[in-house]
């Protein structure tokens, strides 16, 4: 099964990217979510950010940086599709909805986290080469 999701890669001025972890989940990713039939990718982007995080962005805000897909982290036997974008923020983020917990992660630490294999295996290396 695929699942179609529009994700952001946030990072802070001193190059720390932004990963969050679900309610009852292990795997850190970008913040993000699925998108909804008739919604374009980026108004998806916005309403989970605000939804997930407080994030109000322009979208202009956002970058676009392709599309992405690998198995998915928390659903057996289905495949994470993600049109995948940049954005720079610098303030404060509190968990809301259903994440659980925020984490900023500077290049190079990001071993000592359990990863989904997209932000693991696709954005970390697109982003951070």
């Amino acid at each position: 099964m695929e699942i179609r999701i529009a994700a952001a890669a946030i990072l802070r001025q001193d190059g720390a990217m932004l990963l969050v972890r679900k309610r009852g989940t292990s795997a850190f990713m970008q913040p993000g979510g699925k998108i909804d039939a008739g919604e374009t990718p980026v108004a998806a982007l916005r309403r989970e950010l605000f939804e997930e995080l407080g994030l109000t962005i322009q979208p202009d805000d956002a970058q676009y940086l392709g599309q992405f897909s690998a198995p998915a982290a928390n659903e057996p036997d289905s495949v994470v599709t993600a049109e995948m974008f940049r954005l720079s923020h610098d303030g404060d983020v509190e968990p809301q909805a259903e994440i659980e917990e925020v984490r900023w992660v500077a290049a190079g630490t990001q071993g000592q986290l359990t990863l989904a294999p997209l932000t693991r295996d696709m954005v970390l290396p697109a982003i951070w080469g």
